[in-house]
Parts: structure tokens; C-alpha cells; sequence
């Protein structure tokens, strides 16, 4: 039934351009609600002018009489009119939050944005420029950065656009619903190249993708080359349980609440471990000394993002 109505759905939504992402159906369902509501509104307003300009025209025999107090009247168009705008609000508030909430099995895509390309890698460490390639009918998480201005990653058949900004992880997820190629543009003005910064988004049958990552040159995967970086960067020397020097453990620490030396709490999300790595002195967590370097200017965002991943793996692996 969900098909059927999916189906339904894209097919009734063409006039749009295309539709290739459960994403896309939400978006359009409720674009197309709204142009609906406002044109419904707009005409009955017309058709509404358009009388009483006829019926109550200069020298026409109507009766003139201004009309009672209709109280009720009056509270149904207030009351109406806000009841719409709470269900409109509700369904667009619904969409917002599904998009900002990617599924936990989603696959991981980091996304590094330069004057003027994208720079993208998969899990298994395969990289790709100006291309990205996806399996159909599984979401797709990317976790974006830029190493210079604001670029915004932009894919309009899936109806999907993040701002990618230095100094910061965004993320978007979606899901692809259609086989092909789809355009991918940088959105925001970059420089001098900005519309020079395009590729596009491959979509596959899950079993082509398989085999389209596996065919890749061999190299380790992100968070295998984040924990070689974790190891010769030196941060195993402070930081392993078997360590004499008083540093936090890190093991588990992706999404962990985090008790800070100031008394705030927050979760070791990605931008908390980017911070804790290029800004150590920032946020010091309760009982230890703010006794780290920076890695400033010695690590890429691409050994950054692979840094993360190896963190996140070691939750994952110590997940229950």
C-alpha cells in the first residue's frame, strides 16, 4: 500500500521536474498543498470581488443597508484560518524534523567542499570528485565541511540543499527512489568559479553499488586510516587506557554525554571532537588539564573526518 501510494504520488507530482527521493515526495506534497490552498483562497477572493463589484455598482436597486453584527461569522473566519495554519505548520514541522534525523543504519558519506569542487568519500575509503555514487532505496547520510568560504551542496530532483560550511560539520540525509543521473550544484555563490562547481549524484541497484565500491583501488577504509592517523599523530600515547599521562579515555565517546570543567554538559558529537582537536583549550572535560596541543594546521578535514570515524567506530563497537 505504501508503494502504491508512493507511486501515486511521484506520478502526480512530475509537474514539479523530477522526483527521485523520498525526500522530493514530502517536499512537493506539501509545496503543492500550499499552492492548492492559496489558489483556492485567491480565487474565491476574485469570484468574491467580482460580484459584489457587480451587484453593488453605481446605480444598481440593491438594498444598501449596512449589515448586523454577525459574531459567529466572525469567529469562524479567525478561527479557521488559524486551525490551517497550525496544520500546515504541523505537517511542514513533522518534514523538517524526519529531515534532520537521519536513520541509524544510514551509510555514512563525508563531503569536503573546496573553491570550486567536492571532494566526497565513502566508508570504505573510496574517494570520488564531483560524483557521488548511491544505492537505490537505502538512505544516505552525508557529513559535509568546507576548507575555505560558505558552499552549499544542492541536489534539486532529490529536493535537497545544506549550507557546507568551514570550520563546522552540517549534514543531510536522503533517500534515492529513482535509478539515473541527477544533477549536483554548489547553491551559494563561492567565487569567481561558483557555477563551475557541479557534478552529479549516480544512482545504482543496490547490487551495482556493491560491486562499483568494491571495484575501487585498494585503500584502507575512513576509520581505518583515522585510527593510523590516531596512532601516529601520538594521540594513543595520552589517551589509551594503558597511558600514564591523566587524559580523557576515548573509547565510546561519539555521542556521549560530556561533563565539561565549566559545569556545562554536551554531546561528543562531530563538531565537539573537531573542536576538542583543533581548539583543545575550548571545551576541557571535568578533572583534567587543559594540557593538549592543537593540531591546527597539521591535519586535512579529510584526516579530521577520518579521525571521527574511527571514534565513531570504537562506539559502535562498544555498543551493547
Amino acid at each position: 500500500m505504501a508503494a502504491d501510494t508512493d507511486a501515486a504520488l511521484s506520478s502526480g507530482l512530475q509537474l514539479l521536474g523530477t522526483t527521485a527521493s523520498a525526500q522530493a515526495l514530502r517536499t512537493d506534497a506539501l509545496f503543492l498543498a500550499m499552492v492548492l490552498l492559496c489558489g483556492t483562497v485567491a480565487l474565491t477572493l476574485l469570484v468574491l470581488v467580482v460580484f459584489f463589484a457587480i451587484r453593488y455598482r453605481r446605480g444598481s436597486n440593491v438594498d444598501r443597508t449596512p449589515p448586523r453584527e454577525l459574531r459567529g461569522v466572525e469567529i469562524a473566519w479567525t478561527i479557521a484560518p488559524l486551525l490551517v495554519f497550525f496544520g500546515i505548520f504541523g505537517w511542514a514541522a513533522r518534514d523538517f524534523v524526519t529531515m534532520a534525523d537521519p536513520p541509524a543504519d544510514a551509510l555514512p558519506i563525508t563531503v569536503v567542499a573546496k573553491q570550486w569542487m567536492w571532494k566526497l568519500q565513502h566508508r570504505n575509503g573510496r574517494r570520488e570528485i564531483n560524483e557521488l555514487h548511491v544505492p537505490l532505496g537505502e538512505p544516505v547520510v552525508a557529513t559535509m565541511t568546507s576548507e575555505d568560504v560558505i558552499h552549499s551542496f544542492f541536489i534539486p530532483a532529490f529536493r535537497i540543499k545544506q549550507d557546507v560550511v568551514p570550520g563546522r560539520y552540517t549534514r543531510l540525509w536522503f533517500t534515492a527512489t529513482q535509478l539515473g543521473e541527477f544533477s549536483l550544484f554548489c547553491s551559494e555563490y563561492c567565487g569567481s568559479e561558483h557555477s563551475q562547481m557541479t557534478g552529479r549524484v549516480v544512482v545504482m541497484t543496490p547490487a551495482d553499488y556493491g560491486r562499483w565500491l568494491a571495484s575501487g583501488p585498494a585503500q584502507p577504509s575512513t576509520a581505518q586510516y583515522g585510527f593510523a592517523l590516531f596512532r601516529q599523530l601520538g594521540c594513543s600515547g595520552c589517551h589509551d587506557a594503558r597511558s600514564t599521562i591523566h587524559a580523557p579515555l576515548l573509547d565510546g565517546i561519539y555521542g556521549r554525554t560530556t561533563h565539561l570543567q565549566d559545569g556545562r554538559t554536551v554531546v561528543a558529537d562531530a563538531n565537539y571532537l573537531r573542536d576538542s582537536i583543533l581548539v583543545p583549550g575550548k571545551d576541557v572535560v571535568a578533572g583534567f588539564e587543559p594540557m593538549m596541543p592543537s593540531y591546527a594546521g597539521q591535519v586535512s578535514e579529510e584526516d579530521i573526518q577520518a579521525l571521527i570515524a574511527y571514534l565513531q567506530s570504537t562506539s559502535k563497537r562498544d555498543a551493547p
